[in-house]
């Protein structure tokens, strides 16, 4: 039964043979890859395309009013970052994934002002572009773009968009980081700045570096900063890596394959379940 945009609900007069699906499986090294090929756009202040830590953008929009009709739309943007925080970002996923194909939407202005709107709006376009991760180092508190923002996502997580949002950094309900179908992102304090690992007790499902890191800023120019921002576009870059060479990965195979690449899973023998397994010594 199939309703409105090719909801399916069940499946009657077809089988197995009639839904082939090809899929890729993750290697032992999933992350081993280089992240050419994969489409990875940042939702941010933008990007300064000339960094040397960042390389070449492949493409560049921003959230604006259109003077006619005064809603926001996004057009094509040759502004650059408006105050750091995207460049930062960018760099980072191009120091983790070089070859990937990087892309900018602004939704923050001078000072990190911006809207829950301009968020949005900038998310919803880049969902629907296709890009195979977007990162998004930010979040809205407001819960009227709760309902909006949490249908976005998993429009995203079944387009195999892979959403990689942070955390807020104080532990406040903020969005969309808290829905399930994005990957979710906090920092840890590990001194290995190529280690991530998985969060036994979510929401937030990976720690990633996010102390002190170095990071390209606005002029050309690095600083050393600190927060769930910079650790979410690691995360991202592992993503793109993982894509580069299973680029038929779902979103949830991606988490899969980022769970079991984390360094405090130990991938071992299932446990055995008491519940299922008969007793050694059954009583008559």
């Amino acid at each position: 039964m199939s309703g409105p945009a090719g909801l399916t609900w069940s499946l009657r007069g077809r089988g197995a043979a009639d839904l082939p699906v090809p899929a890729d499986t993750p290697d032992p090294d999933p992350t081993g890859g280089t992240g050419k090929g994969v489409r990875v756009c940042v939702v941010d202040s933008g990007v300064e395309p000339d960094h040397p830590l960042v390389g070449p953008l492949n493409g560049s929009w921003g959230v604006v009013k259109d003077p006619a009709t005064r809603e926001l739309v996004v057009r094509p943007d040759f502004t650059g970052d408006t105050c750091g925080h995207g460049t930062a970002c960018a760099g980072i996923i191009r120091r983790t994934a070089p070859d990937c194909e990087l892309y900018s939407v602004r939704v923050l202005g001078e000072r990190f002002t911006g809207t829950g709107d301009m968020l949005l709006t900038g998310l919803r376009w880049a969902v629907e572009q296709g890009f195979d991760v977007i990162n998004l180092s930010l979040s809205t508190t407001r819960t009227r773009f709760l309902e909006e923002l949490h249908a976005l996502a998993d429009d995203a997580f079944f387009a195999r968009t892979a959403i990689v949002a942070s955390a807020h950094n104080t532990p406040v309900e903020s969005y969309p980081w808290r829905f399930s179908s994005v990957i979710s992102v906090g920092s840890h304090q590990e001194d290995d700045p190529a280690l991530h690992l998985y969060n036994p007790a979510p929401p937030v499902e990976f720690f990633a570096p996010g102390q002190n890191v170095r990071v390209p800023w606005l002029g050309g120019a690095t600083i050393r900063t600190t927060g769930n921002s910079f650790a979410t576009p690691y995360v991202a870059g592992l993503c793109a890596r993982i894509l580069s060479r299973h680029p038929r990965l779902t979103t949830f195979q991606l988490k899969s394959a980022l769970y079991l690449s984390a360094a405090n899973v130990q991938v071992g023998t299932r446990p055995s379940n008491p519940l299922t397994e008969a007793p050694d010594d059954p009583q008559h």
